[in-house]
């Protein structure tokens, strides 16, 4: 989830909350105030009634036509005991004068006459309709909760692209870098402390990751070129101890397997040393090359390798891929391409070559698939496959960066897809 949107959602929900109980106390406190008012006018009218029916004045109609109404009875001294002498309530009540029932606010008084009696002043007035308050004041909550929600969600989208920039800027250039490459500088100027601070320590840290990067490149590099000559001066040394008659079978058998060991110590060795030198950007001469061209060239000489296994080729040739890149690296690249398909291929299995305008396509049968995520990292082999040092992969795969290339692998009908095309 990005960060705009949890703190819009966080925002939003307590929004909710708050909104809800603003409704509440505004509604509690608005019927308070109103109830207030009432029973201040409901008090003044029945003090009036109650005076002048203690002084023996004529009291004025029941309904006077002031909304008002009142009923005045004697009651028994016990009921002037049980129940409270003041008191206020609402009620649904019938207004003669409209001929409807309307909600009205009640005072009942008790009180005692000089005679001794008790009598109970019940006076009416009509109030509002809380019913009709709650859902006005619902409607007036939802449009304001919705105005409130569209200007928060400007305002954030405003203070999140302007104040958020340097962010967003950092985490493109973090998208776009590339170990090893020549990456653009990191143009992110702001004034904010901790975008300041964090700009440093990502700086810092790729220059970190560019130094062990070329150690790194550098180790390998000196490491595999050091060892070209005592591997080479081992296997003249086996050679000639293979060619002394005194040895028996099995020293011999001994012997040839430790020259085959050998041997794939030497192109492993010789392949990470290429692999140096691609990234090391070591082959600058670039010239037209075209892989239908290269394909006829190396073709020849797999077709004895592949009919050991009896395995079966097909050339579909419908146009010229031609790309500018070095022609060491093409034919590198080819090669590679044609004994992976011999090192993963079955016994009279068969291999399907297609070449268009656009890409340069290589199938072959295959037991099962490869992992897509791991395929072109060094030394990954799948299932351990004679003869496999593991690099010429990931070899294919740096040599299509270096050109600009782009190769795809997938695993379709019991067939490995290997598939160059153009970026």
């Amino acid at each position: 989830m990005k960060l705009f949107h949890l703190v819009l959602s966080r925002i939003s929900l307590a929004l909710t909350v708050i909104l809800a109980l603003w409704a509440a106390f505004f509604y509690l406190a608005m019927v308070e105030e109103i109830n207030d008012e009432v029973d201040d006018s409901l008090s003044d009218y029945a003090e009036r009634l109650i005076i002048r029916s203690l002084s023996g004045d004529e009291l004025p109609s029941e309904n006077n036509g002031t909304n008002n109404q009142y009923y005045l009875y004697e009651v028994s001294r016990e009921y002037a005991q049980t129940y409270p002498h003041l008191s206020f309530h609402d009620e649904m009540v019938y207004i003669t004068d409209k001929g409807e029932t309307e909600p009205a606010r009640v005072l009942t008084v008790i009180f005692e006459t000089e005679e001794g009696q008790f009598m109970e002043l019940v006076v009416y007035t009509p109030t509002i309709e809380k019913y009709d308050l709650r859902k006005a004041i619902l409607g007036w909550i939802i449009f304001l909760y919705v105005v409130l929600l569209l200007m928060i969600v400007l305002l954030n989208a405003w203070v999140f692209h302007r104040n958020m920039k340097p962010l967003y800027t950092l985490l493109d250039w973090l998208d776009h870098y590339r170990l090893g490459h020549q990456n653009k500088p990191l143009e992110n100027t702001t004034r904010i402390t901790e975008f300041h601070k964090l700009n440093e320590v990502v700086l810092l840290s790729s220059q970190r990751s560019e130094q062990l990067y070329e150690q790194q490149k550098l180790f390998i590099g000196n490491a595999s070129h050091e060892m070209q000559t005592p591997l080479a001066i081992c296997r003249n040394r086996l050679e000639m101890l293979m060619e002394d008659e005194s040895l028996t079978e099995k020293q011999l058998g001994e012997l040839m397997k430790t020259h085959q060991t050998l041997e794939n110590l030497t192109r492993m060795n010789k392949s990470l040393l290429l692999l140096c030198k691609i990234e090391n950007g070591q082959f600058t001469e670039n010239t037209s090359v075209c892989f239908d061209h290269l394909l006829e060239r190396y073709l020849d000489d797999y077709r004895e390798v592949y009919a050991y296994r009896h395995i079966t080729v097909e050339v579909e040739n419908n146009a010229s891929f031609c790309v500018q890149m070095n022609d060491s690296l093409a034919s590198t690249l080819v090669s590679n391409l044609l004994k992976n398909a011999f090192v993963h291929n079955v016994d009279n299995g068969a291999i399907h070559i297609k070449v268009d305008s656009e890409s340069f396509t290589i199938s072959n049968t295959g037991e099962e698939p490869l992992d897509e995520n791991r395929i072109f990292e060094r030394f990954y082999q799948g299932k351990k496959k004679e003869g496999s040092t593991g690099l010429g992969l990931a070899l294919v795969d740096s040599i299509c960066k270096a050109a600009h290339l782009s190769i795809r692998y997938t695993y379709k009908d019991d067939y490995h897809v290997f598939k160059v095309s153009r970026e």
